[in-house]
């Protein structure tokens, strides 16, 4: 990565036939992600079909790149368990495109899993205006990063930073001040090179290569984040007792297809026929996991909710005491 501004004899812009000094920092990154893809150089002649299919050759990259991670992700994972479990919090801070899914993926857990609000806390650089749009420097202010995250992490949080290349200064700010409150720091990028590997606890470096429209990390480099972030969450949820088998036994049942699908959880999971599992549900209030752990063991509706609250509300050891 190498850096300067521009010298006072560079013309960088031209506004009425006159030259136009622009005296803000330059950056230019080293990163893979914005080096020239061979297999694309001629996308602008390709017919349409043919620009679908060099998308597509590069996409699959992508899985077998976070494949390559997974150690990580799962030192990750149980740091984020660790946290969780002491009353603490996870936070993502990111810009752009990664700071975006940081979002959507801290968003997606209430509805899907009923993580208590605060669990995940998604921090973006420039605001929530910059869901939208983008607001311009947001994402190189390191100042304005350090300072968000020395305004809401505490020791024993843990903060994972989102950046496409692993150097933008917002995300920086925000785990070089976590690191300084006592929290465990996580850099997700698609930059293997990173440098700032030696300040953070875990690096979960991608390695997607560069993308089809150079330095377009809205595309590969996105799509690692978006399947590291969901593998990553939902690993979490499942440590957590939040699902049981492979079903989702803490979801909010928000609409008439959940509240169906809450049925079909029951269903699945005990054998039980739809009216029972009715039955049982409207006994249990709505709440799926007594109606599952009073249907698994034989159990009456307050003993499987005495049972569930002994338990920290995990359904096998609730079924395992009763059991007892």
């Amino acid at each position: 990565m190498t850096a300067g501004r521009v010298g006072p004899d560079d013309v960088v812009g031209q506004r009425g036939g006159e030259g136009v000094v622009d005296l803000r920092p330059v950056v230019r990154v080293g990163a893979p992600t914005e080096r020239r893809n061979p297999h694309s150089t001629d996308l602008d002649l390709m017919s349409t079909r043919d620009v679908l299919t060099v998308i597509n050759d590069a996409d699959r990259r992508v899985p077998a790149a976070v494949a390559a991670v997974l150690d990580e992700i799962a030192v990750t994972v149980d740091l984020a368990v660790t946290a969780l479990r002491g009353g603490h919090r996870v936070h993502y801070f990111g810009a752009g495109t990664s700071g975006r899914l940081g979002v959507i993926d801290a968003a997606e857990l209430a509805p899907t899993f009923n993580s208590p609000r605060g669990w995940f806390c998604a921090h973006l650089a420039g605001g929530p205006d910059a869901m939208w749009q983008a607001v311009e420097d947001a994402e190189d202010d390191l100042a304005g990063g350090a300072g968000e995250a020395a305004g809401c992490v505490s020791a024993g949080d843990l903060v994972v930073g989102l950046a496409a290349s692993g150097r933008t200064p917002y995300v920086l700010g925000a785990l070089d001040a976590a690191r300084q409150r006592g929290a465990a720091t996580v850099l997700l990028c698609a930059n293997p090179e990173v440098r700032a590997a030696a300040g953070v606890d875990v690096v979960i470096g991608v390695d997607t290569g560069p993308e089809v429209v150079t330095g377009s990390t809205r595309m590969k480099a996105g799509t690692a984040q978006k399947l590291v972030l969901n593998t990553f969450s939902t690993a979490v949820m499942v440590r957590l007792g939040r699902v049981y088998s492979n079903l989702m036994i803490d979801m909010v049942a928000t609409n008439a297809k959940l509240r169906g699908r809450m049925i079909s959880i029951l269903i699945e999971a005990t054998g039980c026929s739809e009216e029972v599992s009715r039955r049982a549900l409207h006994e249990a209030d709505g709440d799926l996991k007594t109606a599952l752990v009073s249907l698994l063991s034989g159990a009456g509706i307050d003993a499987a909710r005495a049972a569930l609250a002994r338990t920290a509300h995990q359904v096998r050891g609730a079924i395992a005491l009763l059991a007892s």
